[in-house]
């Protein structure tokens, strides 16, 4: 069974060991709108076919000596009735697919977008969001063309082929001569039509998702373009994807321009007739029959016409859902443990030999040794790349070690529940992410339950009610994507806010404070310290204030811990961190 972060109890279990086989058992959960759709196919072409059959009827009736004006009004009634109901038919045949095409790109919009939230941040690490935002929009909205229209005039032209032949064969069996051929003729031109579009489509998938990858990166970092003069190479770039995806319709526009099935069927129409007029001169058939037999043969071109844009669709849905499993079927490094341990942290936090690589490379941390209690502040300190913001992140499991053990209040993390463990423990970065809401919807993203009442006194503890209260909406301030419309400051004051609402047991600050300016920073520090009081906290800074009122401070070299233990007595033995703070200095 594939790991993951986090999963609903009630996610319905999909086939997802082959595409086709995925969007059967998605299929499967509405099997009434599939039957509903060939009930509705079969009466509507029955419907249609009956009609030629009328009018072959019609012109037998007139060209008989002695007919009456009741039997032709009759006659021109009935089909009346046949299209009437042919066209109540293809409402229901129409609605019914419709309704199964929106619920299967709802329910495989769900799966993906929960797989995501599952997934670990070493997969998402690895992934370009600009392709994951194709395969969660794009390919999944093919899903619903693959099934409305594509499916559904799959199943409708398979049916103006069945009924009309079966007509065909009740009107006179000798007349299924030519229709008989020109099914094997099609059969084969359609297979071979579909054996060359199956690798276009899949390459038109794959190339969208490239270009749209290329195009989200470029816009994301639109700054650092500018800044660095680099608009026509990003041009080139986009350009240069976008030329390969449009030669992917051109291959796909040659392959439908030698459309075969089409020339098959103006071969069969014409030997059809040829055939129909030596059986009427032998007097086998009726002017009527005749008639009819053609309108019935006529019939075929529309699925004959079709299969060129249905079937295209089809391959393309395939296609989208082969990228869809992709993602759904990756397997993650970790898994949520719903059965672990659920229970308050105190906030111990022991590192037992701990060793961590990134994809099994070189060791970042390696034999790392260390205790804290709870309460206790310790603050990390080291070079640049030497594993500080790393080990924090082992500790809410965001990365799992290598070899040796991480424990919570004597446990192993792998051991927690995953969603008791991380709800109890908060990190504040440097690099402060906000969603696009209000700013009374950031503060309280970890605590969705909060009052307004504790909402702003967690912004007073954090020195961010005074700015909040100058924008004209105060805390119903909608901040933009990623909080653009503030300062790095006030978005790090922000994320300390949220910190505060959540009160974890365990608080981790790896530079949370970096751009704010020393006279906020010294009250949010006062505010620091009466919270840590209360829980564990680990920090990472190169502000020297907050390091000295740690009460344990490690030392990291290369991913090594060289020394632990109070400023003071760091300062009078341990030469790197002398380095390190006279650096800071």
């Amino acid at each position: 069974m594939t790991k993951r972060e986090f999963k609903l109890a009630n996610e319905y279990r999909y086939d997802r060991s082959a595409p086709v086989r995925w969007i059967v058992s998605h299929l499967a959960r509405y099997p009434i709108f599939p039957i509903l759709m060939l009930l509705a196919a079969v009466l509507n072409n029955y419907f249609y076919s009956m009609v030629q059959i009328l009018i072959g009827r019609g012109f037998d009736l007139i060209t008989t000596p002695g007919w009456e004006n009741s039997e032709l009004v009759l006659l021109a009634l009935s089909v009346l009735g046949t299209a009437l109901g042919q066209g109540s038919t293809g409402m229901a045949r129409n609605a019914s697919v419709e309704f199964l095409a929106q619920r299967i790109e709802r329910d495989a919009r769900e799966e993906l977008y929960v797989s995501l939230l599952g997934k670990s941040q070493t997969f998402h690490g690895r992934q370009r969001i600009g392709d994951i935002m194709a395969r969660a929009t794009n390919d999944v909205r093919m899903l619903n063309f693959m099934f409305s229209p594509g499916v559904m005039l799959i199943t409708d032209s398979l049916m103006a082929i069945v009924v009309p032949v079966l007509l065909i064969a009740r009107l006179k069996a000798a007349l299924l001569l030519v229709p008989s051929i020109f099914l094997v003729m099609l059969t084969v031109t359609v297979i071979d039509y579909n054996r060359r579009l199956s690798p276009v489509s899949a390459a038109q998938r794959e190339q969208f998702g490239a270009m749209n990858a290329g195009l989200a990166e470029a816009i994301a970092g639109i700054e650092v373009v500018k800044a660095n003069a680099q608009e026509r190479y990003e041009w080139r770039k986009f350009t240069h994807n976008a030329r390969v995806f449009r030669d992917y319709f051109v291959r796909q526009g040659r392959i439908q321009a030698f459309y075969l099935p089409m020339l098959t069927f103006s071969i069969a129409w014409a030997g059809s007739f040829l055939h129909a007029l030596l059986l009427w001169r032998a007097g086998s058939l009726t002017m009527g029959e005749v008639i009819a037999f053609m309108g019935l043969v006529g019939t075929l071109r529309f699925p004959t016409f079709i299969s060129i844009f249905s079937f295209d669709l089809v391959q393309l849905g395939v296609a989208s859902a082969r990228r869809i499993l992709e993602l759904v079927n990756t397997e993650t490094d970790l898994d949520e443990n719903a059965a672990g341990i659920a229970r308050p942290i105190q906030g111990e936090v022991v590192f037992e030999n701990v060793t961590f690589s990134y994809d099994k490379g070189m060791p970042t941390l390696k034999g790392i040794s260390f205790v804290a209690r709870p309460g206790e502040t310790v603050a990390i300190v080291g070079q640049t790349g030497s594993g500080k913001t790393t080990l924090t992140r082992l500790i809410n499991r965001i990365f799992d070690v290598d070899s040796g053990r991480v424990l919570v209040d004597g446990v192993d993390v792998r051991d927690w529940s995953l969603e008791s463990l991380r709800s109890q423990i908060s990190t504040i970065e440097q690099d402060v992410f906000l969603f696009s809401r209000t700013l009374k919807e950031n503060i309280a993203f970890g605590c969705s339950d909060a009052d307004d009442a504790a909402i702003e006194h967690a912004a007073q503890e954090a020195q961010a009610h005074a700015f909040i209260a100058d924008f004209p909406d105060g805390y119903q301030t909608d901040v933009g994507e990623r909080g653009v419309t503030l300062s790095g400051g006030q978005r790090q004051r922000i994320a300390i806010a949220r910190a505060f609402l959540t009160n974890p047991r365990i608080l981790i600050l790896d530079d949370s404070t970096s751009a704010i300016d020393s006279a906020t920073e010294d009250k949010i520090q006062r505010a620091m310290r009466r919270i840590s009081r209360q829980r564990t906290t680990f920090l990472i800074t190169h502000r020297l204030s907050q390091i000295r009122w740690a009460d344990r401070i490690l030392v990291l070299r290369r991913g090594e811990l060289v020394d632990q233990g109070s400023h003071a007595d760091l300062m009078a033995r341990c030469a790197d961190y002398r380095r390190i703070f006279a650096r800071y200095d």
